[in-house]
């Protein structure tokens, strides 16, 4: 342990990899981008490791992925297993595609590719098909006018690398022009202002074709919600590219709620009962992390829930106006492993990757300041942890990865064999 204190941060990877080998009923949840893979500019450049996709098809029933990203599409997690695998239809015959949910909660995939969209209607998937289309021609008349003047080779290379036509949360990630605006912070940051205007719009244009309320605008990073509930953008400051994903998702589609469509699925599995319902899906699912434990409470059975492991890299805590504005796509679902663990005394963990040292550039952990203030009962880590977390947020970080997702991975594989051993 770094610190008597219980303020988390273990870099203990062997004493956690002891305890949950031991685990009967284990739970494991985790996040993709800068977890089991750097953070890119474009993310057709994603890569996976094979021994990585060999250990989560080893954990069986104890793994499920839980990303805002989708498993089907050009961009889409398949078709980098399927590269890695290089003979066609290999993953889906040995299934080795990875499980879990995807778009935030509302694609669901077995680990042979079998995949549906619980909850979801035609209308509101007919809605996503032309996204994309739409954020290509605003994105392409934006870049080639006042002030930003790019060559038109440049936009449409830009384009093709920033619209992700995902089939259920088109995104425009803006990694590339974080990256070609470097030298202009000004200039980008006018830029995430406008693809906000932007997405907003998207969601008037859905009102208007009778689809009020279908949907809601992810920023990742972000800076958690306001009153209203909107995500807040994380402006663009020095060493740190803010949000960089506009993410137009399905209503509902929040990786908290994909946390209660898992722990369904995971009692079934091994009990044969839906605690939740048969049809449960992430949309149906409370809103609020109180009324989320209070509905596993009342219909999950002390023994039949799992102790889980929720692993992620995005969390911010930023301070603003005298406020600690806290956010991060993957703060909702760690906290609600956290509290899920102490309502059921699940000993549950919540690991923390950081993906800082990827080509997208962000808070990361002060490596060398944890490691001077090891051993000593008065530092608390959280000051390693700028950016991220602070003093007073409730989220704690148990484990903590300061070596990105190549020491992640070689944890993984090591629990894997561990557990099939």
């Amino acid at each position: 342990m770094i610190c008597a204190v219980n303020h988390g941060f273990s870099q203990d990877h062997a004493a956690l990899l002891d305890s949950l080998a031991a685990t009967p009923d284990l739970l494991l949840i985790q996040d993709l981008d800068g977890v089991c893979m750097g953070l890119v500019h474009d993310p057709l450049t994603r890569t996976l490791e094979r021994e990585y996709l060999e250990a989560a098809a080893r954990l069986g029933d104890a793994f499920a992925v839980l990303t805002n990203g989708e498993h089907i599409g050009v961009r889409g997690v398949n078709a980098i297993v399927d590269r890695v695998f290089g003979a066609p239809g290999h993953a889906a015959a040995h299934g080795a595609y990875l499980p879990g949910l995807a778009a935030g909660g509302v694609q669901l995939q077995d680990r042979f590719g079998t995949l549906s969209h619980p909850g979801v209607s035609d209308a509101e998937l007919a809605f996503l098909q032309g996204v994309p289309t739409r954020m290509t021609r605003w994105l392409s008349t934006l870049l080639l006018g006042a002030p930003y003047h790019l060559e038109p080779h440049c936009v449409a290379t830009l384009a093709a690398t920033c619209v992700l036509d995902n089939p259920a949360s088109p995104t425009l990630n803006l990694n590339a022009l974080h990256h070609a605006l470097a030298d202009q912070p000004a200039l980008y940051a006018q830029l995430q202002r406008q693809a906000a205007d932007f997405m907003q719009a998207l969601l008037r244009e859905a009102r208007a074709e009778g689809l009020d309320g279908a949907f809601f605008v992810h920023y990742a990073p972000n800076l958690g919600r306001d009153d209203a509930g909107a995500e807040r953008l994380k402006p663009a400051a020095e060493g740190d590219a803010g949000t960089t994903d506009f993410q137009f998702m399905l209503e509902g589609a929040v990786k908290e709620a994909g946390v209660l469509v898992l722990l369904n699925h995971h009692v079934h599995a091994r009990t044969g009962r839906w605690p939740l319902g048969a049809d449960f899906n992430a949309r149906q699912a409370p809103r609020t992390l109180e009324a989320q434990v209070a509905l596993a409470r009342a219909q999950i059975a002390p023994a039949d829930m799992p102790r889980l492991v929720g692993v992620g890299d995005t969390v911010t805590s930023v301070a603003h106006d005298g406020a600690q504005l806290r956010g991060g796509s993957d703060r909702g679902f760690l906290s609600l492993v956290q509290r899920l663990g102490e309502a059921f005394g699940t000993d549950n963990r919540v690991l923390f990757v950081d993906s800082s040292a990827g080509e997208v550039r962000r808070a990361g952990l002060d490596a060398a300041r944890l490691s001077a203030g090891a051993g000593d009962a008065g530092f608390d880590p959280r000051t390693a942890a700028l950016g991220i977390t602070d003093a007073d947020d409730p989220l704690r970080l148990d484990v903590v990865f300061p070596g990105g997702h190549a020491q992640y991975v070689e944890f993984f594989c090591a629990l894997a064999q561990r557990r099939a051993a």
